[in-house]
């Protein structure tokens, strides 16, 4: 494993950290592991250290960063594994998710793609995988060129530099038009942390064809008591008349933390879901950002954070409008104990050309101590005069006069309160359409909030 230094070892200040020996590391990667014909590849990548060398890590001095302190995370010393592994079969055995037995199994490692430790079920007539150091001497090059990198428009700062510089090692993954995918994919993003702490920088691009459907279930793991910092970038390109469907379970120890963004455009006329459910990490940060890049686009875009302990979640969306006649909704629901932290930032944006849009957004969280603390800022800009759009928050605590209901029916305290959380969370957890996974979230949540099934 190479070693990458401590923060404060690069500079003094929080933050201001440039990591400047990741740029040997990848360029040995580069030396080691040549590229045939991928100079357009290995120029990303490298455009991504020098972007990452002078942006730095973000500080709270960024307006999008202004209630996640990253630095303080990265203010240690990690280790950047590349391809090895000591992983097993067995590891992956301890956390597959119900329903592993019919979904097509991704395995990643420290940010690596393992093809010995996955199972693909789908045929290669439905589903096409292969690394974007292959991807781009094929057919699919075009697709690449043009979408790989996309999710740098919206988040200029080092963390996405960071992970463009790895972007070599990523993996590119082709849902065929006129395919439904029989087999949901399931993406295990393991951090072996055993013995050192581990740096993994996954990253995927995925294409899903013209008339194709696809289910996405992704889960991170961390192995073993050391720390763990995930920078995960996954963007998601969704061609004409294409449905897609994301679901993210987030219930990793307080030692892991992690940056996840998942970027999404829409060139043609489709449909997406994404539900992301958050329970337990250290400093978690998710990107959400949905691009409406066709006329009668539809976007759903769900989250439900139940955290405690010191846990900070902080999800950031964005959803872009750029033509017209479409329609998205965002609902994200929080619930808040002991001393965590949330933070939800959602922009709206409705281009001059996306006319008769339908955008709605609503942020509704429960605090359940005085220690715990919620963020939010909902935002619209909207630069079209024929739309319809709404957005609004609200935090605060149990309805003492729902409680009172309960009680008064010899429901006791607790139960009553486990009772109205469940209510208040299964309205997102309903938004899961795959039935293995919606029992396996609210198994979880129930457990969580001490509310039996």
């Amino acid at each position: 494993m190479e070693k990458v230094p401590k923060a404060d070892e690069v500079r003094g200040k929080e933050g201001e950290v440039l990591m400047s020996d990741l740029k040997s590391i990848i360029q040995t990667k580069f030396t080691n592991e040549p590229f045939s014909g991928n100079g357009a590849l290995q120029a990303f990548s490298q455009k991504g250290i020098e972007l990452f060398n002078e942006q730095g890590i973000p500080t709270s001095k960024h307006e999008e960063w202004k209630y996640t302190r990253i630095g303080s995370v990265l203010n240690k010393e990690f280790s950047y594994a590349g391809g090895a592994t000591a992983v097993t079969a067995k590891d992956v055995d301890a956390f597959r998710l119900p329903g592993n037995e019919n979904a097509n199994e991704l395995v990643f490692v420290n940010g690596i793609y393992h093809a010995e430790l996955s199972t693909i079920r789908s045929s290669a007539d439905e589903l096409v995988l292969m690394p974007l150091s292959e991807a781009v001497t094929t057919a699919y090059k075009p697709v690449i060129d043009k979408h790989l990198g996309h999710s740098a428009n919206y988040h200029t700062d080092g963390i996405n530099a960071l992970n463009n510089a790895f972007a070599y090692q990523g993996l590119f993954i082709a849902v065929k038009k006129n395919m439904a995918v029989q087999h949901p994919l399931y993406c295990y993003y393991i951090n072996d942390a055993r013995t050192v702490n581990v740096l993994s920088q996954p990253r995927t691009l995925i294409h899903v064809g013209v008339n194709a459907e696809v289910f996405l279930v992704e889960e991170e793991v961390t192995l073993g008591a050391s720390d763990s910092f995930i920078n995960r970038v996954s963007e998601i390109v969704v061609e004409e008349n294409a449905n897609v469907h994301i679901y993210k379970i987030q219930n990793e120890d307080s030692h892991s933390s992690c940056v996840k963004t998942t970027h999404v455009r829409q060139v043609g006329v489709s449909r997406v879901n994404s539900v992301t459910i958050t329970l337990n990490g250290g400093m978690i940060r998710n990107n959400l950002n949905v691009i409406l890049e066709a006329p009668g686009c539809e976007s759903n875009m769900y989250g439900l954070y139940c955290v405690k302990g010191n846990t900070h979640i902080d999800n950031h969306t964005i959803v872009d409008n750029v033509m017209p006649n479409s329609l998205s909704n965002e609902l994200y629901k929080g619930i808040i104990d002991e001393n965590a932290t949330g933070v939800f930032n959602g922009k709206i944006f409705v281009r001059k050309d996306a006319q008769k849009t339908n955008a709605y957004q609503s942020n509704k969280n429960v605090l359940l101590s005085d220690a715990a603390t919620v963020n939010t800022k909902p935002q619209l800009e909207i630069f079209a005069d024929d739309v319809k759009c709404s957005h609004g928050c609200t935090v605060g605590r149990l309805d003492e006069e729902a409680l009172f209901y309960l009680k008064a029916r010899g429901i006791g305290d607790k139960e009553a309160k486990a009772l109205l959380l469940h209510a208040f969370a299964g309205e997102i957890l309903d938004k899961i359409e795959l039935p293995s996974i919606r029992q396996y979230a609210d198994a979880i949540i129930s457990e969580r909030l001490g509310f039996e099934l």
